[in-house]
């Protein structure tokens, strides 16, 4: 982690200022994402050097939230998805206005500064508005698309799970923030459940009700949907009338994703197989309301 604040002007300058964001050349050439990287950096390059910077000797700047779509996991399935970051900055001098004078990103890998990673999301054009409500602070927001497939995006299926999120900040004295590792935050493949059906419809009290369906998950690599194979999928059941569901069984889905199970028909309600997800994939649901007689 890196945060670097109280920087005069010369500190502040060309490579200084980001060297925690340099990528080997031979590595840019090999690294889908190390091309974003590099625009990244060079963004606040330029506008650095736009700026006259002033020598201070403190760096009150502090970056004090930011909030990824919500708080919520980003899930990706073979559609390009965009979601909002929201980043709040406060400095005693003011926040610094220009395009990228407060920045977000969010990359996939071990190491930034090393170049140590496969995956960046950023968003070039800067914030989409930011919100001055003192004269020391504000919030912007950001629009960062995710696109499964492309190269610098999700180009590789084994991007999913944990990301970093990088925040930069500078304010009107020169005071600035930068911080490879602020929070981590997830995004998922997209999961979904094919064929899912419970039947006989209706069916008699005390028969058999046969549930079945097949869970699926989206590759970034092929752009298709595939069985996800060997995963818990929880039965469920809510009974007409009811507002919550209660599990009944566990089962496991076959190498292609597959599962089947049955039960003894009751009473009216809505059947429903539940995956919980995983920290690479999102959650799923399907359901099939069985009428009893």
């Amino acid at each position: 982690m890196r945060m670097r604040t109280s920087l005069a002007a010369a500190a502040f300058s060309g490579a200084a200022a980001l060297a925690a964001l340099s990528v080997p050349a031979a590595h840019a050439v090999d690294n889908p994402a190390a091309a974003k990287a590099e625009q990244f950096k060079s963004a606040h390059k330029a506008q650095s050097k736009q700026r006259p910077f002033t020598a201070t000797v403190d760096g009150d700047i502090q970056v004090t939230k930011v909030t990824v779509n919500a708080n919520s996991d980003v899930v990706v399935g073979l559609s390009p998805k965009s979601f909002n970051v929201y980043v709040t900055v406060t400095d005693p001098s003011g926040i610094n206005q220009e395009q990228n004078g407060v920045d977000v990103a969010l990359w996939h890998g071990s190491d930034l500064e090393s170049g140590d990673f496969d995956g960046f999301l950023w968003n070039e054009n800067g914030a989409e508005s930011c919100d001055y409500w003192s004269a020391t602070s504000a919030t912007c927001k950001f629009t960062i698309a995710a696109n499964p497939g492309a190269v610098d995006g999700l180009w590789d299926s084994s991007l999913n799970g944990k990301w970093n999120v990088t925040v930069f900040a500078s304010a009107n004295d020169g005071d600035s923030y930068e911080n490879d590792l602020y929070k981590n935050h997830w995004i998922k493949r997209a999961s979904s459940f094919s064929g899912f059906n419970a039947s006989p419809e209706p069916v008699s009290k005390g028969k058999t009700i046969t549930v079945s369906g097949t869970l699926n998950r989206a590759s970034w690599s092929y752009m298709k949907y595939y069985g996800y194979g060997s995963q818990p999928v929880q039965l469920q059941f809510k009974k007409a009338g009811a507002s919550t569901y209660s599990t009944v069984k566990t089962v496991t889905t076959s190498s292609s994703g597959y599962a089947k199970t049955t039960v003894t028909a009751s009473v009216d309600g809505t059947w429903r197989f539940h995956y919980a997800g995983n920290s690479a994939s999102s959650v799923a649901d399907a359901y099939d309301y069985v009428d009893v007689r």
